[in-house]
């Protein structure tokens, strides 16, 4: 799973959550959309052996450089990643956001609880869907 994400609080929040549930695939993270984009594509300083291409991403919108509403578009554009299952995890609620990531392709969206009690029952039922109900694709 990729996960991208500019904010530490939230990136360290989600890794103890996940942990907490006995997540045990692979966790990689990038800060921002263009380090994702390369993460992805799997150039600059991701070759294919160390940025192997994952099989969902998890991404936030608000980021510095290109945000998530970039990545998602340049993603599902493109023919052979539109098939990556991208999820996003944002702050943002403002219908426009839903909408665009929908039309855009997102797979799910989902918002970013401040209450650490609902932020795990969020993640708890992510994970459930995603990596125990789902079949994700073999990318």
């Amino acid at each position: 799973m990729l996960i991208v994400e500019d904010s530490e609080e939230d990136y360290t929040t989600l890794i103890r959550l996940l942990k907490k549930q006995g997540f045990e695939h692979p966790i990689y993270r990038c800060v921002d959309g263009d380090d994702a984009l390369d993460f992805v594509f799997q150039t600059g300083e991701y070759s294919p052996e160390i940025a192997p291409r994952p099989t969902l991403i998890l991404i936030d919108l608000d980021m510095p450089g290109t945000d998530g509403r970039e990545v998602i578009k340049i993603i599902k554009n493109h023919q052979k990643l539109k098939i990556i299952p991208i999820v996003v995890f944002s702050t943002s609620s403002n219908t426009k956001d839903i909408q665009i990531c929908y039309e855009q392709g997102v797979n799910s969206y989902m918002e970013k609880p401040v209450n650490i009690k609902t932020f795990s029952k969020n993640i708890e039922d992510f994970l459930s869907y995603w990596f125990e109900t789902a079949i994700l694709p073999n990318c």
